[in-house]
């Protein structure tokens, strides 16, 4: 399974009006990444960067003065992506730059099927929040240290991250390789099972401490006979018998 992780940086917020100016995307395989990616700066054609949009990407006017325009770099993009699924965080917001760029060249625009938001995925999973793009990096542990402004490639490279912990990607792989091997009998006479080491140190929790104590405050407010407050006997039973 391919998969693009791509991001852009724009002139402004409206793309009816205001254009393209970065394009980063990383490519994942069986969602792993494989190592190409693209990664362009792009004149917006008479455009000029907003304040705005300067203040948060640091992309200026004079920066992109011989930069390549959209239609010089559409067909590396139609290639790169070619075949593969699109994931975007707030991917509403991508797409709709990118089809208002395809428009503008008599291009068909990108099918909506082929697209997948990390930040829907993320607000059915953390439903109380925060799900921007440095609040997931810190709830998985993902170093975004050298993010002081954004950047395509580099906030594509970052999602890459996150879209695998969301869809457990890893963990998913891994069981799915056992698993078709050992069906298959697809092992080789005198292998070894591979033994995956502990890790060096936890995943830190994906439960925040606002998230708990929002949850406990719910609970404590259901009554005695909620099936919240069941579950935690029977954990604090099995924990106690285990340790007796």
């Amino acid at each position: 399974m391919r998969e693009i992780i791509f991001d852009t940086e724009t002139t402004g917020l409206d793309p009816r009006e205001d254009r393209i100016i970065e394009l980063g995307c990383v490519e994942l395989s069986n969602r792993f990444p494989t190592g190409r990616t693209m990664h362009v700066f792009i004149n917006p054609e008479g455009r000029s960067v907003s304040p705005e949009a300067q203040a948060i990407h640091g992309i200026s006017d004079a920066d992109l003065a011989d930069k390549p325009v959209f239609a010089d770099i559409l067909q590396e993009f139609l290639d790169f992506i070619d075949g593969a699924k699109l994931v975007a965080h707030n991917a509403n917001f991508d797409i709709g730059f990118i089809n208002a760029e395809l428009e503008r060249l008599g291009q068909p625009y990108i099918d909506p099927s082929r697209v997948v938001d990390t930040l829907a995925i993320a607000r059915r999973k953390h439903p109380m929040g925060p799900n921007s793009l440095d609040a997931l990096c810190r709830r998985y542990g993902i170093d975004n240290s050298h993010r002081t402004k954004h950047g395509a490639l580099l906030d594509a490279e970052l999602l890459a991250e996150i879209y695998i912990e969301l869809v457990g990607g890893r963990q998913a792989t891994f069981g799915l390789e056992v698993a078709s091997q050992g069906e298959a009998g697809m092992l080789r006479e005198g292998s070894t099972p591979v033994s995956l080491p502990p890790r060096p140190r936890p995943l830190p929790s994906r439960l925040s401490e606002a998230e708990r104590q929002a949850h406990e405050a719910l609970v404590s407010q259901m009554g005695e006979n909620a099936l919240w407050l069941n579950l935690k006997r029977l954990a604090d039973s099995d924990a106690r018998a285990q340790t007796a």
